[in-house]
């Protein structure tokens, strides 16, 4: 079984030998992931680097995470993880508490796989993320299973003993005349062979060999029974093109996005590389943004107030056209008065050590046109809690035009709680 080796944002690789702060990565290995991030430099979201290379006296050459979150895994069965870093109250922070955290937060993606997936059943503390995304799969065949797998007409030829469908006259006459009891027919059977399936079917038998869970390996082998009659594909290209996405196969949607990555080693994030097989990776600025607003939502009564995310109402100029669009992340309206609330949310880990605590200008511009333009009660930066900050509950910027912007930090660990004493509108 090949190892996992896991840091957090921020954390660093190193082949030398072992040294304090950094994990050990062996030589092989840490080429590997070394030309995947040379190989995807210019790739990531917003110029956003995946991991940073450096030389560093006395230690050598060092890879550190960057931005991004997710899991590598190599061909050779080799898993890299990269774990947000995220701080606690109460220093609560292991790694098992992480990896449940970031399977909440993928759970809030638009247009991923991820929403189905049951963490009650699962003991995702014990689990690489690898595992976890095969335990996603699992899950949404379960869903397809449960529902019925979808069948297709298939068109036959068969010289019969029975007639049925149409008979082919040329070819009754080729092989037939001296067998008059026999016919040589073309008709349609109904059944599970359709090119979903067949990629399904394939992806099960692929993971059945690279999963080292008993309980996937047990869920796979019942799904396989069930896809008995199912053959495999045999050329995943072909069969993902003629893919048929209509209401009758919903179901299979976030199923067969899972089947690309294993089958075809396509992330949804498009990284490659040659000794690369999985490069699952996420902005954690989109997850922490994505996250903060779906539990916000989720707190909030939608009798009382409508939340938009990632607002387009307002533009910085209107004239001669409308250009600059404004877009901040959460607008929170009240409906019984109209007060507009308008947040931000920044996946930074700010510092006393800072000027400024590290909030950016181009933050705080932005932040100063979102109370303009949309007359805001309050304009709020949200930012992941941190032990670098002395008194994280009175920072505010005030300006003499009368614009206030708020800094409020959100500890993920109780985020309910946290977002609690933010959301106080009066």
């Amino acid at each position: 079984m090949k190892p996992t080796y896991r840091i957090t944002e921020y954390g660093s690789f190193v082949a030398t030998d072992s040294i304090y702060g950094y994990t050990k990565l062996p030589q092989k290995t840490f080429n590997e992931l070394k030309q995947f991030i040379l190989m995807n430099k210019d790739k990531a979201d917003d110029a956003l680097e995946i991991m940073g290379i450096s030389y560093k006296k006395g230690v050598g050459e060092v890879i550190t995470a960057k931005n991004y979150v997710g899991i590598i895994t190599m061909k050779d069965g080799t898993n890299i993880e990269i774990l947000p870093k995220v701080c606690h109250h109460t220093g609560d922070n292991s790694e098992e508490n992480t990896k449940k955290l970031l399977v909440r937060m993928l759970k809030t993606l638009k247009k991923s796989p991820y929403k189905n997936i049951q963490t009650t059943n699962v003991n995702i503390e014990k689990m690489n993320i690898f595992e976890i995304f095969i335990r996603m799969f699992i899950e949404e065949v379960f869903m397809i299973v449960k529902h019925g797998l979808k069948c297709a007409y298939t068109t036959v030829e068969s010289n019969e003993n029975s007639f049925k469908g149409k008979l082919l006259f040329t070819k009754q006459i080729k092989y037939n005349f001296a067998h008059k009891e026999r016919s040589y027919v073309e008709y349609d059977v109904f059944e599970t062979d359709r090119p979903e399936n067949r990629l399904l079917k394939s992806t099960l038998l692929l993971l059945f060999t690279q999963t080292k869970l008993s309980r996937n390996k047990t869920d796979i082998k019942t799904l396989l029974n069930i896809f008995a009659d199912v053959p495999e594909s045999v050329n995943y290209t072909n069969d993902f093109s003629k893919c048929v996405s209509d209401r009758n196969t919903k179901d299979y949607a976030k199923a067969l996005i899972w089947s690309r990555i294993f089958l075809e080693g396509k992330s949804f994030s498009s990284f490659a590389g040659s000794d690369i097989a999985y490069a699952l990776l996420f902005p954690m600025e989109t997850l922490f943004e994505s996250y903060i607003a779906n539990v916000i939502k989720k707190a909030l009564s939608v009798d009382e107030y409508e939340v938009s995310t990632q607002d387009r109402t307002y533009y910085l100029f209107n004239r001669p056209n409308e250009i600059f669009s404004l877009r901040p992340d959460i607008v929170i309206t009240k409906r019984s008065d109209g007060r507009v609330y308008v947040m931000d949310t920044k996946w930074k880990l700010l510092s006393d050590d800072i000027a400024n605590y590290g909030i950016s200008q181009a933050d705080m511009y932005q932040m100063y046109a979102y109370q303009k333009k949309y007359g805001a009660e309050d304009v709020t930066l949200i930012y992941p809690l941190t032990d670098m900050i002395s008194e994280p509950d009175n920072i505010e910027f005030i300006s003499d035009d009368g614009v206030i912007v708020k800094v409020k930090f959100v500890d993920l660990f109780d985020v309910n709680n946290s977002l609690r004493e933010i959301l106080v509108m009066e």
